[in-house]
């Protein structure tokens, strides 16, 4: 109906809508090593993904090994190993299944997309370009003008953007720290069963609701919302 409030749906990137956890311990690894660090490895660093960089960096780090001057220079490695790779005729890092069609039925709703990520802006353009995505999204969060995860500042800024207001928006995370930024704004917060924390951890953080594959969503949020397609 005309005079139905906008509706605004923010996913996270990394573990939501694209499958980066191979590509992201990878320059973990090589970063930490560069300053002889002990390297998390793949299963600790999927714990991380989505936090800020020097966050996720002094989560990793073994107590006592880092300071603020070694987490800035592992970042600035990381960083240039992620761009590095990111130029690899081979380099890949898939969209999760669902993606398009289930931002296309969004779309058809009349709801505003938008993206709140712990990437920098650069990286979150990549991948947004490698996927045909840049003209799907109303407004892009990242870490570049935010504190990290799970603090709100991404979300409310998402809503301050679009003119929407908490009631009508919803966040959509792989993580706790989504979930936890979500309920911080006073969001709707969903969960996906596919990424980086198990449902467990989504629903002890607080998740509204967890999925299992995108097909589901329209149909959660017609539920919480009290819509209905004829009416969106």
């Amino acid at each position: 109906m005309v005079n139905d409030p906008l509706k605004l749906v923010v996913f996270d990137c990394d573990g939501t809508l694209v499958d980066s956890q191979h590509a992201i311990a990878h320059c973990m690894d090589h970063a930490f090593a560069t300053h002889g660090l002990d390297c998390p490895g793949l299963e600790k660093t999927r714990t991380i993904i989505g936090l800020s960089l020097p966050e996720a960096i002094t989560k990793l780090a073994t107590p006592g090994t880092v300071d603020d001057a070694i987490v800035e220079r592992v970042t600035a490695a990381y960083k240039a190993a992620f761009f590095e790779l990111r130029q690899a005729p081979d380099f890949h890092e898939p969209l999760f299944p669902g993606v398009h069609e289930m931002l296309a039925e969004l779309d058809s709703r009349n709801w505003l997309l938008g993206v709140a990520t712990g990437k920098a802006r650069r990286g979150l353009d990549a991948v947004l370009a490698r996927n045909a995505l840049e003209k799907r999204f109303v407004t892009l969060q990242t870490c570049d003008n935010h504190p990290s995860k799970p603090h709100p500042s991404m979300l409310h800024s998402a809503m301050d953007e679009t003119g929407v207001e908490a009631p009508n928006a919803v966040i959509i995370g792989d993580t706790a720290y989504d979930i936890e930024m979500g309920r911080a704004a006073g969001m709707l917060a969903i969960g996906v069963s596919w990424g980086y924390h198990d449902v467990d951890t989504l629903n002890n953080a607080g998740a509204h609701a967890v999925i299992d594959h995108f097909d589901q969503l329209p149909g959660v949020l017609e539920t919480m919302w009290g819509t209905s397609r004829n009416a969106a």
